[in-house]
């Protein structure tokens, strides 16, 4: 049987508000916000008790009980039972990989529609015992009697008790992603005051689009939250010039708690479909995602922990046949102001463009002003694993109301890079006749 590839739709996104860290959602879990980002979809897509082919997504600070945890939140929405739940993880590309699964299925036919939902909680984050007490209390449940459970702590010493806190560190490495945002800083000259003011307009873009009634059918209240709460519509560079280096404390750091992310609880799911399926359902399709990439390099050698985007956009556009400047949207990932600075500074370096991406010359700039116009992470924070769907939730909204075409690009943990274009419809259907 011959089978043709589909368009597929993005009908949209939802989400709950996101909190800093051990604020507002201290006492919830992963299936606690990735439930509530589920049921703020379904509401606002009217699915209940419909059947979705796949649901698929994750966490990336995780339990070990959180193993099924996309299928148990959707066991706990007004989805029909009947709905499978898969769960992933690729560092801060979660959702947006998960997304990018699902999309290709849709495509070759073998679904029709799918959720891809990202949820993460630093608040809730598993501490672990040492290895030597796991092991004891293991045996000890073994046992069957008291006092052979007893004997498996002959020899307990009190330093097995120090509990061991996530390491926030590249494993290769032993460094933070804040210290490898550092030496990126260095390596491309990206100064204290360029990172503040980038920081500043990510807030005020932020504030200005809750004023503007923007955020009003994207970010869904949940338990008594309204809405983002590190959005700071007071912002300025004097407050922002005056906070100490956060990860390079030599009197040389640029990074700072102000033109970071912060830790943060939150979860957010986007609804993808063929053209079919969402006409049966009377959704309308206002935006398509045609193209993808991911790519990696080698940061342990130096290449640049957070540098794996340049990669995988240039690869991507290559295979779409587009510039850089054909977009009117960007959605760049905010992880640090430096790494998005970095980055646009990479796309501009003929040197690097040469070595690094095999481009004969510059992939040139970007016009700033279309650059994450409704602000980002380091004004809205940053769950892990929710961030890519919120990401393309937030640029279906954008081009449905303006059309055009836009270009996602999210860097990771571990060294590598997600990238995405999407398209109005009418952008889609010029772009495909060319």
């Amino acid at each position: 049987m011959q089978r043709f590839m589909r368009r597929v739709a993005v009908i949209g996104g939802a989400r709950i508000p996101f909190c800093r860290s051990n604020t507002f959602y201290a006492d919830l879990t992963n299936l606690d916000l990735m439930t509530g980002a589920l049921n703020a979809l379904i509401d606002r897509y009217g699915l209940k008790g419909q059947h979705i082919d796949e649901v698929v997504g994750g966490a990336v600070i995780t339990h070990s009980k959180d193993f099924n945890l996309t299928r148990e939140a959707v066991l706990g929405t007004a989805l029909a039972p009947s709905t499978p739940g898969i769960t992933m993880m690729q560092a801060c590309g979660t959702s947006l990989q998960a997304a990018l699964g699902s999309a290709a299925k849709i495509a070759t036919g073998d679904i029709d529609c799918a959720i891809a939902v990202g949820s993460d909680t630093t608040s809730d984050a598993p501490i672990v015992v040492s290895k030597k007490l796991a092991k004891r209390l293991t045996q000890a449940a073994q046992r069957k009697t008291f006092m052979d459970k007893l004997k498996t702590f002959k020899g307990f010493a009190p330093g097995e008790l120090v509990p061991q806190a996530p390491a926030n560190a590249e494993p290769r490495t032993g460094l933070s992603m804040g210290e490898h945002a550092e030496m990126m800083a260095r390596e491309w000259d990206i100064t204290r005051d360029a990172q503040d003011r980038f920081a500043l307009e990510s807030h005020l873009k932020a504030a200005e689009a809750y004023r503007s009634g923007y955020m009003d059918d994207i970010v869904t209240p949940f338990a008594g939250v309204f809405r983002d709460n590190n959005i700071r519509a007071d912002a300025s560079i004097d407050k922002l010039s005056s906070l100490k280096a956060s990860f390079d404390k030599s009197g040389k750091g640029t990074l700072t708690a102000g033109n970071s992310t912060p830790l943060t609880d939150g979860a957010a799911a986007v609804l993808l479909a063929s053209e079919e399926w969402a006409e049966k359902h009377a959704l309308p399709v206002a935006v398509y995602l045609t193209y993808s990439q991911s790519a990696a390099n080698d940061f342990v050698a130096g290449d640049g922990l957070l540098m794996a985007p340049t990669i995988a956009v240039s690869r991507m556009l290559d295979r779409a046949g587009l510039k850089l400047q054909d977009f009117d949207f960007y959605e760049i990932h905010e992880a640090f102001a430096a790494q998005v600075l970095a980055t646009l500074k990479a796309w501009e370096d003929p040197t690097y463009c040469k070595e690094v991406l095999g481009r004969p010359e510059a992939m040139g700039a970007i016009d700033p002003a279309k650059i994450n116009v409704h602000g980002s992470s380091i004004a809205l924070g940053h769950p892990f694993a929710a961030t890519g769907a919120r990401i393309v939730g937030n640029m279906a909204k954008l081009l449905a109301g303006h059309h055009g075409r836009g270009l996602i690009s999210i860097c990771t943990a571990g060294g590598m890079g997600v990238a995405a274009i999407l398209e109005s419809k009418d952008a889609a259907e010029i772009h495909q006749a060319a």
